[in-house]
């Protein structure tokens, strides 16, 4: 956020936007030139009734009076072309440079790191990505154009009047000075109103976003009134906060039409006293009001395009703060490359906390030293709060370590360019986020050196899917090429574990760190799929958080995780004989693993949680 220490005076911040729209300057210039052109063209036209009034009509001479309308005709209608000009000019520059914009923030949320995502709300990202980026753009291709060009136009209309009477002018330039103390005013005040306003549609629309994403649970347990309770709160302080908007806006309006008004009486009364004493004539005093009203427009667009400048200015904040985040989750400047990766994974004494903690606060992750072997399948155990999910996260540098390393076949995954490094080690997540696309395009996400269509592709995606015990793709209406809907709702939750374990599968990758990615499996469909990822990733270096026995028995060694440290390593049978907290841990395990069985198999579940817990009481004896 920026702070308002560092705030940019407007102009300062707009000019950010140079580097978007330095490829249509010309054109946007051209549109410019054409609307001050249109505009001067407007300008002229008093200056052609002063000689039609004062000539053609007082002397009686209709055929230079029919002249003269023609020359008002041609002047109006070459202004006519003009505005088309500059419209059709400023139209499509502007929509590149939106386009431009949305797809650097697009890419730009894409590269920051996860650590960012964490802190900022979708709602927020989402509003500026649509709706203050499309502000811009109206902003460039209109606000901006004629700000500049209906100032120029009162300018130059103010010198103009001058030719008639300068006392007229005067009273006439003397009107604008009330106007620019409201104009300082007004931007106080509503640059603070515009940044709040949009900061809580942004609030909205992470209401809105959270509300579609959840509404099975607001519906299952009826709170979908106490969700609409929130809602309305927010969307009502969002309306107080457009009337203060609002209120804002007619109070600078009030002036810049009292004061042109003001100045309209004051004029008519000089200008008749003038005329009495033979200062001014009846055809210069009608010249002089008719360029006072064509200057009506331009003073009055003021206020609205000023607030225009606001939003804009405010909209330009808020895309900038996204582009400034700062990212320390790079490419290297001298990046490392693995031709033919081993697998061999290791943790160096690692440390992790996240940005947000308190000094005072102890590492998550403190002093990890692990190292997995190629082809080795680890398994990660641990109590709830241990850091086994935290530690999942690092090898592909979703997040960096705060001390030690994470190295891959003994370089260290710092020195490695991410999409290398993303090739090498894959993540199977417990949370298994699907897309808006086809169940094929889903799976072969990692494989982009693959045709979709091609054989390799389909016989890669028939294995993926297969290890994964995804058979049941073929029973959707069109198999591998249905469209699974948005987050893959649609489907089961071991479904769209499958599907996501497949992603991950067929990506061939020579690590793979899977944070308990069959936890909405049952207890069989898990042991086959454990036995076809032996299989298959047979070559592959495997770690695995693990929160059932049968997982834990598949495992080569297990690494037992307390309290941020890895207290214990080996095999299943050693740490069952050598480590109190591990039968501990399991034994919690195999209760659950009871619970689930027994529920299946409609079994009384006491019974065989008692012969369960016996049995793990009789192995810690």
């Amino acid at each position: 956020m920026t702070s308002p220490a560092t705030r940019l005076s407007t102009p300062k911040a707009l000019l950010r936007l140079l580097d978007f729209a330095r490829p249509v300057l010309p054109r946007l210039a051209l549109g410019a030139l054409s609307a001050l052109v249109a505009a001067v063209i407007a300008l002229m036209i008093p200056i052609v009734l002063e000689w039609v009034v004062g000539g053609p009509i007082a002397s009686g001479e209709t055929t230079a009076v029919v002249w003269g309308a023609v020359a008002v005709l041609g002047l109006g209608l070459l202004e006519a072309v003009m505005v088309y000009l500059r419209r059709w000019l400023v139209l499509a520059p502007a929509t590149y440079v939106e386009y431009d914009i949305r797809r650097t923030f697009y890419d730009r949320l894409q590269h920051l790191p996860v650590a960012f995502h964490d802190r900022w709300q979708s709602g927020q990202l989402l509003s500026r990505m649509m709706q203050d980026i499309s502000l811009i753009r109206r902003w460039l291709a209109f606000g901006l154009i004629l700000l500049v060009v209906n100032a120029l136009t009162v300018l130059i209309g103010a010198v103009l009047l001058f030719q008639w009477h300068w006392a007229l002018a005067l009273v006439f330039v003397a009107s604008g000075i009330p106007l620019w103390i409201q104009g300082f005013l007004f931007e106080r005040e509503y640059g603070t109103l515009t940044r709040l306003s949009q900061d809580q549609q942004g609030d909205l629309a992470t209401s809105v976003e959270e509300s579609v994403h959840g509404i099975r649970v607001l519906k299952a347990f009826g709170r979908g009134t106490h969700a609409l309770r929130r809602f309305t709160r927010q969307a009502e302080t969002l309306r107080d906060t457009e009337m203060r908007k609002a209120g804002s806006i007619a109070r600078v309006d009030f002036w810049l039409v009292f004061m042109p008004e003001l100045a309209f009486a004051a004029s008519l009364v000089m200008g008749i006293w003038l005329a009495s004493l033979g200062q001014i004539g009846v055809h210069q005093l009608f010249a002089y009001f008719a360029m006072a009203t064509i200057l009506r427009w331009p003073i009055e667009s003021i206020g609205f395009l000023f607030a225009f400048m606001m939003d804009a200015r405010t909209a330009t904040d808020r895309v900038f703060e996204v582009f400034d985040a700062h990212n320390a989750i790079t490419d290297p400047e001298h990046p490392v490359e693995l031709a033919d990766p081993r697998g061999r994974l290791t943790f160096e004494g690692v440390h992790f906390r996240y940005q947000d903690a308190g000094a005072a606060e102890p590492d998550l992750l403190d002093g990890i030293d692990l190292d997995v072997q190629p082809g080795e399948t680890m398994a990660l155990v641990g109590l709830t709060g241990s850091g086994k999910t935290t530690l999942t996260t690092l090898p592909t540098r979703l997040y960096d370590v705060t001390g030690g390393r994470v190295a891959i076949d003994g370089v260290d995954v710092r020195e490695l360019r991410l999409v290398d490094l993303r090739r090498i080690i894959t993540t199977a997540f417990e949370d298994a986020t699907l897309f808006s696309a086809s169940v094929r395009d889903n799976v072969l996400l990692g494989r982009d050196d693959l045709d979709p269509g091609s054989p390799e592709a389909h016989a890669v995606l028939r294995e993926a899917l297969a290890v994964a015990q995804a058979g049941f793709v073929d029973d959707l209406p069109d198999g591998v090429d249905t469209m699974i809907g948005e987050e893959g709702l649609s489907l089961s939750g071991g479904q769209r574990q499958r599907l996501a374990l497949a992603r991950a599968v067929a990506a061939r990758p020579a690590v793979i760190v899977m944070d308990d990615p069959l936890s909405a499996l049952d207890v069989d469909t898990e042991e086959r799929v454990q036995t076809e990822l032996r299989r298959v990733l047979a070559g592959t270096t495997t770690l695995i958080v693990a929160h059932r026995p049968s997982t834990v028995a598949l495992a080569d060694r297990v690494a037992l995780l307390e309290g941020g440290r890895i207290t214990a390593v080996g095999t299943h049978a050693e740490l069952m004989a050598s480590s109190s907290h591990y039968r501990s841990v399991i034994s919690s395990f195999e209760r659950e693993e009871a619970e689930e069985r027994a529920w299946r198999a409609d079994l009384n579940p006491t019974s065989e949680l008692d012969i369960i817990s016996a049995k793990g009481e009789e192995g810690a004896r």
